[in-house]
C-alpha cells in the first residue's frame, strides 16, 4: 500500500490510507432486463451491508432464484479508449458483482482478437460492492492500481465507473483498495472532492461507441445497429461487409446530438447473404474534408443466411 500511495502522490493522485479499514460487503443490485443505449437497467440493492461478500450469482436465502437471462455491459478498451462489450448469462441477484467480475476477468478470446483490451492488472479481485443512495462503493484488491502510467490508472478507474454505473441505481462511484478509500481525482490528478461520475471520463470515450450488435454475435437481416456518437453534424454512417470485405448494404443515421455533444443513434439495415459467413458491421463518420471514413469502429459478427 505504501508503494501505491507514493506512486499516486507523484501524479497528484492521493490515497486516503489513514481511514479505518472497513470489511468487504456484498450488497448486490437485482436486474432482470438488458441495458439499452437510452435506458440503464433497473437495480434494487438491499438496504444495508452484509457481513461479507455475497458470491456472484448466489441469491440471499429470502430471495427466489431468478429465471431467464440477464444482459449487461462490460467496459474494456479499444485503441486506448473506453469501449463496451455485452455479456449474457443466467439471471442472477448479484448482477452488479457479475459485471465487475467479468471486467476483472478481461476480454474473452473473440473480443481480444477484435482488438479489445483492458488496463486492469491481472489478479485484481473484487472484495466487495455496496450501493446506497445512488453511490456505488467498489472494494478491489491492491493489485488494481499496481504498475502502469497515470493515464493507465485513470483509464482502469474509468472502466470500473462505466461498468457499474450502467445500472439505474448508480449515479456515482467511490473506490476502495483492500478496504482503504481512494481519494477521487480528475485526469490531471486534481482532487475532485466527490465521487466519480461518467462525465469525469468523457475524454476517454471514442467518437463512436457501438453497443449493438456485440462482437461475435450472429445477426440476421435486418440488423439494428445502435450506440452513441459525438460526430460532425451528428451524422453516423453504417456498412455491412461480407467475409471478403464487400459492401452488402450501407446507410446513415443521425444521432440525437453531435458536433461537441454525445447523442444516441439507432438504425436498422437490411442485407442478403446466400450462406452464413463471417462479416463486419462498420460504423464511422464521413470526413467533412473529403468524405473518407474516420473514427471507424468495426464489429466482427456472423451474418446469418
Amino acid at each position: 500500500m505504501k508503494r501505491l500511495i507514493a506512486t499516486l502522490a507523484a501524479t497528484g493522485m492521493l490515497v486516503a490510507a489513514g481511514c479505518a479499514r472497513q470489511g468487504a460487503v456484498g450488497v448486490e443490485p437485482l436486474d432482470t432486463g438488458s441495458p439499452t443505449p437510452s435506458e440503464r437497467p433497473s437495480t434494487e440493492p438491499s438496504t444495508g451491508p452484509t457481513a461479507g461478500p455475497t458470491p456472484s450469482g448466489s441469491p440471499t436465502p429470502s430471495e427466489p432464484t431468478p429465471s431467464g437471462t440477464v444482459t449487461y455491459e462490460v467496459w474494456f478498451t479499444l485503441s486506448d479508449r473506453l469501449s463496451p462489450v455485452t455479456r449474457t448469462e443466467p439471471a442472477t441477484q448479484a448482477v452488479g458483482s457479475a459485471s465487475l467480475s467479468a471486467l476483472l476477468a478481461g476480454p474473452d478470446n473473440g473480443e481480444a482478437k477484435a482488438g479489445t483490451g483492458t488496463q486492469i492488472p491481472p489478479g485484481t479481485k473484487l472484495l466487495g460492492l455496496n450501493i446506497s443512495g445512488g453511490t456505488a462503493t467498489v472494494d478491489l484488491s491492491g493489485q488494481f492500481l499496481s504498475g502502469g502510467s497515470a493515464v493507465s490508472e485513470f483509464t482502469r478507474i474509468g472502466q470500473v465507473v462505466f461498468t457499474i454505473s450502467q445500472f439505474k441505481t448508480v449515479d456515482d462511484v467511490n473506490l476502495r483498495l483492500d478496504g482503504d478509500p481512494v481519494k477521487t481525482f480528475d485526469q490531471q490528478g486534481r482532487a475532485l472532492g466527490r465521487a466519480w461520475t461518467r462525465e469525469d471520463f468523457e475524454l476517454l470515450l471514442p467518437a463512436i461507441i457501438v453497443e449493438s450488435p456485440a462482437v461475435g454475435q450472429t445477426v440476421t437481416s435486418p440488423v439494428t445497429v445502435s450506440g452513441t456518437a459525438d460526430v460532425f453534424e451528428a451524422t453516423v454512417s453504417l456498412r455491412i461487409l461480407d467475409r471478403d470485405g464487400t459492401i452488402l448494404a450501407e446507410a446513415f443515421t443521425t444521432a440525437t446530438c453531435g458536433s461537441g455533444c454525445r447523442g444516441d443513434f439507432s438504425e436498422t439495415v437490411g442485407f442478403r447473404v446466400t450462406e452464413t459467413q463471417p462479416g463486419t458491421v462498420m460504423v464511422f463518420e464521413s470526413s467533412a474534408e473529403d468524405g473518407r471514413p474516420i473514427n471507424v469502429v468495426r464489429i466482427p459478427v456472423t451474418l446469418q443466411a
